[in-house]
């Protein structure tokens, strides 16, 4: 089954994604943060907090405006076609990037790390940062994340054996790297957050797999069995640290974890953190020749 791309009617529907990532969070998120909320005690600062969040968040909707100041890098996963071209995609990407900055739903984000000069369309070198897939579908899937600069300043990568967290190549030091990770975080990143964790892979490839977890919805369940054992373990033992949102203490520091894993060379094994805050900006949409849908 072929499938032709209108490169206009992509363009104007990713704008379109763009402005519903960037001022609408997700159901299951606002679920979270309403849930988290509910467990704080009356008169809090947690409490108080994630109300203040609550807010920003609907208003944001109801005016169709950013929810942060900051509106991130963009992170495109995109699943298209066979034989649709990829230079027609990104192209047609950059163009809806720099039209959605003159609507305002993106800050001018992208500066040139030698001269330090922002471009004021978010575009540039690699950017915005697109990662493909293909599938038999006749359809383009397009997820796209806001991922903020704070959050990205918290994300790290640890390799084992850790000698100072005493972790060895297993799965329980993977567990001291990220309860070492959130813990040393504390509030920054605009806690409480969703961690997204790529074990194994490469330095780059396992900080992809970590970001790509930032896409799964908040309660679904990882398909592997030990690793969503290790999910639920690292939510209740993270939320058991304390630090609360934005570091004011109380029981929610964060809203989710999320595992994904690669192989690995023998010599090497790498634990990728990816930590998103509370406004978890991701949404996707489904481009067919006569139709778009938005999720």
């Amino acid at each position: 089954m072929g499938f032709t791309l209108d490169v206009e009617k992509f363009r104007d529907a990713v704008v379109e994604l763009i402005r519903r990532t960037s001022t609408d969070l997700p159901e299951d998120v606002l679920a979270a943060m309403e849930a988290a909320r509910e467990r704080e005690k009356d008169g809090s600062p947690a409490k108080s907090v994630l109300g203040f969040m609550l807010k920003n968040a609907y208003t944001a909707r109801e005016n169709s405006t950013p929810i942060c100041q900051d509106t991130g890098t963009n992170i495109y996963l995109i699943t298209i076609p066979e034989g649709v071209s990829l230079r027609k995609i990104e192209s047609a990407i950059v163009d809806a990037t720099r039209m959605a900055t003159g609507k305002s739903y993106l800050r001018p984000n992208a500066v040139d790390p030698v001269t330090g000069e922002n471009t004021g369309d978010n575009t540039g070198t690699m950017a915005p940062y697109l990662h493909f897939d293909e599938w038999d579908e006749p359809a383009i899937r397009v997820q796209l994340a806001l991922k903020g600069g704070g959050c990205e300043n918290v994300s790290d990568q640890y390799k084992l054996p850790d000698s100072r967290l005493k972790a060895g190549r297993n799965l329980d030091g993977v567990y001291k790297c990220i309860i070492d990770a959130i813990n040393t975080a504390q509030g920054l990143g605009c806690a409480p957050g969703v961690v997204g964790i790529g074990i194994g892979g490469d330095r780059a490839t396992g900080m992809i797999i970590a970001k790509k977890q930032l896409f799964r919805k908040l309660t679904d369940t990882n398909p592997d069995p030990e690793l969503a054992t290790m999910e639920a373990r690292l939510y209740r033992d993270l939320n058991e640290l304390g630090i609360g949102p934005m570091g004011f203490g109380g029981n929610t520091t964060v809203l989710g974890v999320k595992i994904g894993t690669a192989h690995r060379l023998p010599a090497s094994f790498f634990v990728s953190i990816a930590y998103m805050c509370w406004a978890d900006r991701h949404r996707s949409m489904v481009f067919k020749e006569n139709e778009v849908s938005y999720d």
